[in-house]
């Protein structure tokens, strides 16, 4: 079983032995949007579109399974936002298993 802890900064490493091991680069090089001026990460842009067209889902359905609005998922795919601290780690692990991270938040979001 892979073991994964979020930092607060928003990366995700994975635990091994009793060291981390970081799943996505550390500091990723920022750029600014020409709509906006605000910084935004283009190696995560196309991921955010990547990701979500893997996974075989609509803007409106990917949004729904993360809790974000629509918007949200426009604006990141967009280039006008990048995700930041939780949004980006969720992602990386979307990344990485999809399946697993989809059922967690369907579970979590079910009535108890």
């Amino acid at each position: 079983m892979q073991r994964l802890r979020l930092k607060a900064d928003g990366r995700i490493v994975e635990l091994r032995d009793g060291q981390e091991f970081p799943l996505v680069p550390a500091t990723p090089a920022r750029t600014t949007s020409p709509a906006t001026g605000a910084a935004c990460d283009p190696a995560a842009l196309p991921a955010v579109r990547d990701l979500r067209r893997r996974a075989q889902l609509t803007q409106i359905e990917f949004a729904a399974r993360l809790g974000v609005p629509v918007e949200t998922i426009r604006n990141w795919e967009q280039g006008k936002r990048a995700p930041r601290g939780p949004a980006r780690a969720l992602l990386a692990v979307i990344a990485h298993s999809p399946e697993t991270v989809f059922a967690a938040l369907a579970t979590e979001s079910e009535p108890g």
